[in-house]
Parts: C-alpha cells; sequence; structure tokens
C-alpha cells in the first residue's frame, strides 16, 4: 500500500533534517579549533611503517594489549591505504583497513581516514580527522591528533624513542594543550 504524500513529505522533510545536521557536525569538526598541525607534509615520505609508542586510551583500540603498529602505502588513484594492526592479549593479531585522504593541497598535514566499507565513503560521518600535528625534519616521530584533543597518538619509525626526543615531543605537546598525563605507552614485543 503506497504511503500518501504527506506522509512521504514528511520522512523526506525528516531524511533532509538528519542530512544537514550530519554535514553541520561535519563542519564543525574543523571549526573554532585553535589546533596548529604542522606546516606541510611530504605524503610520500610519510608512507610507511610506523609503531605506536603512545596514545590516549580510545574505544576503537580497547582490544589492544601490544605491539600496535600503522602502515601507509599508496593506493591507485591516489588515496592511502591505512592498515592498523596490534596484537591482543591471547596472542592474536588484530588487523583494520582503511583509507586516508588529503585535504587541501598537496602538503597538507590534515588527512581524512576512514576503516568503513568503501561504498559508505559519501558519508561525512565515517571520516575521521587525522592531523600531524608534530612531526620531527627526518620523519621518524610524529604526533597526530584532531581539531578536538580528543584522541592523540605518538608514532615513530622505530619501537623505541630516545629520552630526550620524547621529552622534547612531550614538551611541545603540552604547550599545544593536550593532557600528557592521559598518555598512555605502548607495550612493545620483549
Amino acid at each position: 500500500m503506497p504511503l500518501p504524500v504527506s506522509r512521504l513529505a514528511l520522512i523526506a522533510l525528516g531524511l533532509l533534517g538528519a542530512t544537514m545536521t550530519v554535514l553541520a557536525a561535519a563542519r564543525e569538526r574543523h571549526e573554532g579549533s585553535d589546533l596548529e598541525p604542522i606546516a606541510s607534509l611530504d605524503v610520500p615520505r610519510y608512507l610507511g611503517a610506523w609503531y605506536e609508542i603512545a596514545k590516549y586510551p580510545n574505544r576503537f583500540q580497547k582490544q589492544c594489549d601490544r605491539d600496535t603498529t600503522a602502515h601507509y602505502s599508496l593506493q591507485p588513484g591516489g588515496g592511502i591505504q591505512v592498515i592498523n594492526r596490534c596484537r591482543r592479549a591471547d596472542g592474536r593479531i588484530d588487523e583494520a583497513v582503511g583509507s586516508a585522504r588529503q585535504i587541501g593541497p598537496a602538503d597538507s598535514p590534515k588527512l581524512e581516514v576512514r576503516f568503513a566499507p568503501g561504498w559508505l565513503s559519501f558519508l561525512p560521518m565515517v571520516w575521521g580527522d587525522y592531523w600531524v600535528i608534530d612531526l620531527d625534519p627526518d620523519y621518524q616521530l610524529a604526533a597526530v591528533s584532531e581539531p578536538k584533543r580528543e584522541y592523540l597518538w605518538i608514532l615513530s619509525r622505530t619501537p623505541t624513542v630516545p629520552r630526550l626526543a620524547m621529552a622534547g615531543l612531550l614538551d611541545r605537546l603540552a604547550r599545544q594543550g593536550f593532557d600528557i598525563n592521559k598518555l598512555e605507552a605502548t607495550k612493545q614485543a620483549r
């Protein structure tokens, strides 16, 4: 039985309202933040393997016990493939495969990442901000966050970071308004 036109109009208005709310929330993610990413990012130099050194605890890494890594590689068409891996307490490997895209010019340090299926990529809420906010000149130590500072990851090309380099990074992050006490060190294999 077909719906009356008035009910169809109400459903259409409801869907339009929900879409506008989602778009406004996505726009709000980028506005009003005083967090500054690095000046520019050379994506080809950033690609490759990174070890997670520390992070703000988050719901999507609860199962991870140790040995967390991220691997970035170019996809055909210019996107970036993201493969995140960690080891659970029982020894099993957890893997999440996603995509990233740069926002803005070719040297923009602002990216978005998604782990939802590709057919959902048109929805703004499946993309999360991934801003490179600190990076050493040799592309060996990085900090990644997003405009609201709810998430923070410290990444390194090696499983350990020299004490002086880590102290300098933590000082810079504290000056950017991050609560360093919230950081949780990532356990590495022995």
